[in-house]
């Protein structure tokens, strides 16, 4: 597949990201702008809510497809893997999500009661670029190994 990025791509590149926030007496705001706020366009918006306790989600890398993750409600820590390194993100605050680029693995793991973890990606949803076995992701990013 073609502009597949797991063999350069390093969880250095990934960052949190901090959105707009107007605090009024009647509640925040937080606001997104498409290609202000990030380094894509948003094609595709889905979040993930009442994950049973002690289940992960995730576990997968995306060939072309860029993520914003955010957790609008409660909190969740993110793991992120370029197949060399590893690091664990904890968002809990709506304003400040993690831009996740393509060929990172990702799996999200200890959901807070009410949690509400929001993501806008790059591209319409496509299984082709999904890279679901983690045996195949390190075979993809074998070079950075050596």
């Amino acid at each position: 597949m073609e502009n597949d990025n797991h063999a350069t791509v390093s969880v250095d590149d990934c960052r949190l990201l901090t959105l707009d926030r107007h605090h009024h007496e009647n509640g925040n705001l937080t606001v997104v702008e498409n290609g202000k706020d990030f380094p894509f366009e948003v094609q595709r918006v889905f979040y993930i809510y009442d994950v049973p306790g002690g289940t992960d989600r995730g576990g997968h890398s995306h060939r072309r497809c860029h993520q914003f993750i955010v957790a609008v409600s409660g909190s969740f820590d993110l793991e992120i893997d370029d197949g060399v390194s590893r690091r664990t993100v904890t968002l809990n605050r709506s304003n400040i999500g993690l831009y996740v680029a393509p060929g990172i693995w990702v799996g999200l793991r200890n959901f807070s009661s009410g949690s509400v973890c929001l993501t806008l990606a790059s591209d319409p949803y496509d299984e082709a670029d999904y890279v679901r076995d983690y045996d195949e992701f390190l075979n993809l990013t074998a070079n950075k190994r050596k």
